[in-house]
């Protein structure tokens, strides 16, 4: 990952250590979280229609992408320019993913239109294509050396500013896109539903919550990229401004929420209701039914968490006719 790449000049061993465990920690949860998603793409059928298609392709860039950092680099020669430009490639890749969500949901919300699945080679050729490109170009007046676990790249002004036109620059034009789609596919549906409030006298409070939280959901989408990457644009400005000299704490939060990156996207793009109720219809086929009750209840299958709630109603049915009797 980019920001991890250029962390560590000017720190003392110490604190690489101490970075080095932060990376690898939160680039484990990120492996774990993208995994997941990828092998429930894999397992559950009903999940592999076309929107959810481009969230399995986004949590295999960020698995990669995870994964790379977590090996590291032992060595030097090609296996260090191997990790740093895959990481630098599949995390590309990743955030240009997610520009193809909002597309997707911009182009059938608000445009009404229903050739989005047409458009599936157009965006991994944009992706992949784009991805490739920017990491090709990114070599240009780098110098790759052995740092620590990591291939670290150690360029003068002209380095730098190739790397944040390849990646910076990229990044935060996929940021300024996906907060202007999301906020016009809002904007439509909290219209569409004000008008559908006034031709209607009782509107489903059910529904409306639902809604709510769904437009909520989306609206937290743009903020998930500018979590992971505001420190390392902060950190990348300063490094421009005062070169060889790093500020400890500002390299530990940008290296640490660029590798929690994607954790961030499986749990907002990934762990959504089809993929619970995919994993609860497997639970109640194959969980025994004395382990129920040790799950959480939004882990619990429908059906017993219905017949849970009906024994309970029942057992406090009896306790208040037992009482009644007592009484008389």
């Amino acid at each position: 990952m980019s920001a991890v790449l250029t962390a560590g000049g000017g720190l003392s061993a110490g604190d690489r250590s101490i970075i080095t465990a932060i990376n690898t920690g939160a680039s484990s949860l990120s492996f774990v979280g993208s995994a997941f998603i990828v092998l429930c793409y894999c397992l559950f059928k009903e999940l592999r229609k076309f929107s959810f298609k481009l969230v399995f392709y986004l949590a295999l860039s960020d698995m990669l992408c995870s994964f790379f950092l977590i090996v590291g680099d032992p060595s030097k020669g090609f296996i260090c320019y191997a990790q740093g430009y895959t990481t630098h490639f599949f995390c590309v890749a990743s955030f240009l993913w997610t520009t193809t969500i909002a597309f997707t949901l911009h182009r059938t919300v608000v445009k009404h239109k229903t050739d989005v699945e047409d458009l599936e080679a157009m965006f991994h050729l944009y992706v992949w294509g784009t991805s490739l490109v920017v990491t090709v170009i990114r070599s240009f007046g780098n110098n790759h050396s052995h740092l620590g676990p990591w291939c670290w790249t150690q360029t003068g002004l002209k380095g730098k500013a190739v790397h944040f036109l390849t990646f910076y620059a990229p990044l935060w034009g996929a940021i300024l896109y996906n907060g202007f789609t999301y906020f016009q596919v809002i904007r439509m549906l909290r219209n569409a539903r004000r008008m559908a409030v006034g031709m209607s006298d009782r509107v489903d409070q059910f529904d409306n919550r639902a809604e709510l939280k769904v437009l909520n959901r989306w609206g937290y989408y743009p903020l998930i990229l500018i979590g992971s990457w505001a420190f390392g644009t902060i950190n990348r400005i300063h490094d421009f401004i005062e070169p060889g000299h790093k500020i400890f704490w500002l390299s530990v939060l940008d290296v640490g929420t660029a590798a929690l990156m994607g954790l961030f996207n499986s749990i907002a793009y990934g762990f959504n209701s089809s993929v619970r109720r995919a994993i609860h219809e497997r639970l109640e086929l194959f969980l025994p039914e004395r382990l129920y009750r040790w799950l959480p209840s939004n882990f619990r299958p429908k059906n017993h968490l219905i017949l849970h709630q009906q024994q309970q109603q029942q057992q406090r049915s009896e306790m208040v006719s037992l009482k009644t009797e007592d009484q008389q």
